[in-house]
């Protein structure tokens, strides 16, 4: 059902992003640290944050259990190479979602022209309260550390996509595949709600041209700051 509100609501073409070969050449740049560094940083970023963050996570599971929500939910993205995996949140909408979607988009112009734009709705009645809670601190990410544990996600990369956004990106989905999905990244960190589709893909083109070491450390910094000023929903 969800797969089908997308399709009905995507814009007729691709997104124009440059030639097949630019992108290819972008997602093929070689580098110790693309190849390598990369994921070491993830899981010393693991190690380090893990005695922190395991505790929010019991604590919020709890919370979900107690409202009689079934705490987790999960959702086939596209990773790297191209292979879907599931990716882990927090609950944060009524159990119906995809289904008060379909209904949503199909009565309401505004926020279906708004879905068509971005992928998402800024004020999304589907969102429980706490939900909203968990979204405004980015709370509702925290699962996603299993996806960077079992190698799908990194800390930082280009937002997942969903299988069906695949045909979006057009000759630059090679730039996208190259690279792992990240918790956070360059959209996440900027206009975030506000970006067109059309921006996210571009500011994904940007990240896998100019991947290095001190990039992702000045995103863990713009992340911090987005997380503390509460500016992730």
């Amino acid at each position: 059902m969800f797969a089908r509100v997308l399709y009905e609501t995507r814009p007729e073409t691709p997104l124009d992003l440059g030639s097949a070969e630019l992108a290819t050449t972008y997602a093929a740049r070689p580098g110790m640290y693309r190849s390598f560094g990369k994921r070491a940083f993830d899981l010393s970023m693991l190690a380090l944050i893990a005695p922190i963050v395991l505790p929010v996570i019991i604590v919020v599971t709890i919370i979900l259990m107690v409202q009689g929500q079934s705490p987790f939910f999960s959702q086939l993205r596209v990773g790297r190479g191209g292979q879907t995996f599931k990716l882990w949140k927090f609950r944060t909408m009524q159990p119906d979602a995809e289904s008060v979607l379909e209904k949503i988009l199909a009565n309401n112009p505004e926020l279906r022209d708004e879905w068509e734009r971005t992928q998402k709705l800024k004020k999304d009645p589907r969102v429980t309260a706490f939900g909203h809670y968990l979204r405004k601190t980015s709370i509702d990410e925290l699962p996603q550390l299993l996806n960077v544990l079992l190698g799908q996600m990194s800390f930082l990369g280009p937002r997942p996509m969903l299988p069906e956004q695949q045909y979006i990106y057009g000759p630059a989905f090679p730039v996208y595949s190259s690279l792992r999905p990240g918790i956070s990244g360059p959209w996440q960190v900027s206009e975030r709600n506000d970006a067109h589709f059309q921006r996210r893909a571009e500011l994904d083109m940007d990240y896998a041209r100019d991947l290095s070491f001190k990039t992702d450390l000045k995103l863990v910094a713009k992340t911090l700051r987005t997380v503390w000023y509460s500016t992730g929903y």
